[in-house]
């Protein structure tokens, strides 16, 4: 790192410490969304909100280095997510490789401030992994598009005020073809938002209905019919590298936390406990390090690809395998939930134990994973694109 990246760490560091982050982790209620949705404000006033965005959108045109310093240091303070981060992370970018000029004067100020929260509309019943099976229509007609169909695992929409949605507007195009990108208002005529409750108990996804819903042909980012061109953009931020270095930080942290709680729980005169805590260390270590080389490959110029999948696919093992590892060498009081007055680390365990489950489908499955690293790293058959 160079002398203006510590500068970088130092400046946000002391800027932390005269803004105590929130307590709310997750937005279950809508008074916990406004509580993020105002820590968002916090940062923004500060210019601690996509900072990686250049300085003529509102960011401060920060290095891949800082970016992860960024990520890192919120990670100490335990920082909450902003509500507003798939606006940040997902649309920001996209608007700025595919947007008009009046699309982003319009919408990206309002990304950064917290004013407009936004989500993604994507991925399907019957169209998860699979993207490109979508069945969302959008018919042309006059100045609007008119858009049914179904979106599912949409992070925080009910408290969303836009969404990026992919739809087919040419059905009679091939699979990859005639998809088109738009963006929804949430409060328009026709959107029906239905929270999904899941294992942890929260609701962070959500069903989305669209029944008729008509969006002005303005809102239609990039050209007509290569939404599937856009969405790659979109996807490269949504799978990039930036998520898994605040990743990186939360799991040194627990590794930390699970060791203390062995040490005075008395499970390290165990010389099995010994091993598999051992063995959670190394792992946390070797995602330190895959990091550590995908920061330097970037900082190079270089492109990561496909090989981001085996970062992922690590990722989503090695946090379950924590956390498995927790509850089992920590006893009964580790599986107690949050609110339980005997509940270890305030339900933390069992809440992560839960959580990490959608570690393996979230933002591509284990099993695409494995198809990305079979065909395009070690240049496997697979089957042939339609």
């Amino acid at each position: 790192m160079s002398d203006p990246d510590h500068q970088f760490r130092d400046e946000l560091r002391s800027w932390l410490a005269e803004h105590a982050p929130p307590s709310v982790e997750v937005a279950a209620t809508p008074d916990e969304a406004e509580v993020l949705r105002e820590w968002q404000r916090t940062l923004y006033s500060g210019r601690w909100v996509g900072i990686n965005w250049p300085v003529e959108y509102g960011g401060r045109g920060a290095s891949l280095a800082q970016v992860a310093v960024y990520n890192e240091e919120l990670a100490h303070a335990r920082a909450p997510q902003i509500l507003g981060r798939a606006g940040v992370s997902l649309v920001g970018p996209t608007l700025m490789t595919h947007g008009t000029e009046e699309q982003r004067r319009q919408w990206m100020p309002r990304i950064l401030s917290g004013d407009d929260i936004w989500c993604q509309l994507f991925s399907e019943p019957d169209a998860g992994s699979d993207l490109a099976a979508l069945s969302t229509r959008a018919e042309k007609r006059g100045g609007v598009y008119v858009v049914t169909g179904q979106k599912v695992w949409s992070s925080h929409a009910r408290f969303a005020d836009w969404g990026i949605a992919l739809v087919r507007t040419d059905p009679t195009a091939p699979r990859h073809k005639g998809i088109s990108m738009l963006a929804i208002p949430m409060a328009a005529k026709g959107v029906g938002v239905r929270p999904l409750r899941q294992i942890t108990g929260e609701s962070e996804f959500n069903e989305v209905f669209l029944d008729g819903v008509e969006i002005p042909v303005e809102h239609l980012i990039g050209p007509e019919n290569e939404g599937w061109a856009v969405a790659g953009t979109t996807l490269a931020n949504e799978r990039g590298a930036t998520f898994v270095w605040k990743e990186q930080v939360l799991h040194a942290v627990a590794f930390d936390l699970l060791s203390k709680a062995c040490a005075h729980g008395g499970q390290l005169r165990d010389p099995i406990a010994r091993q598999r805590l051992a063995q959670v260390w190394i792992e946390v270590e070797i995602f330190r390090l895959h990091n550590a080389r995908t920061l330097a490959r970037l900082t190079r110029g270089e492109e990561i690809g496909p090989e981001s999948s085996v970062v992922k696919l690590f990722w989503a093992g090695m946090s379950q395998r924590l956390h498995e590892t927790a509850v089992a060498l920590l006893g009964p009081d580790a599986l107690l939930m949050p609110g339980d007055e005997c509940a270890l680390d305030r339900g933390r365990w069992s809440l992560g134990l839960l959580a990490s489950r959608a570690n393996s489908i979230m933002g591509g499955t284990s099993e695409i994973q494995h198809n990305i690293i079979g065909e395009r790293l070690l240049g496997l058959p697979g089957e042939p694109r339609k």
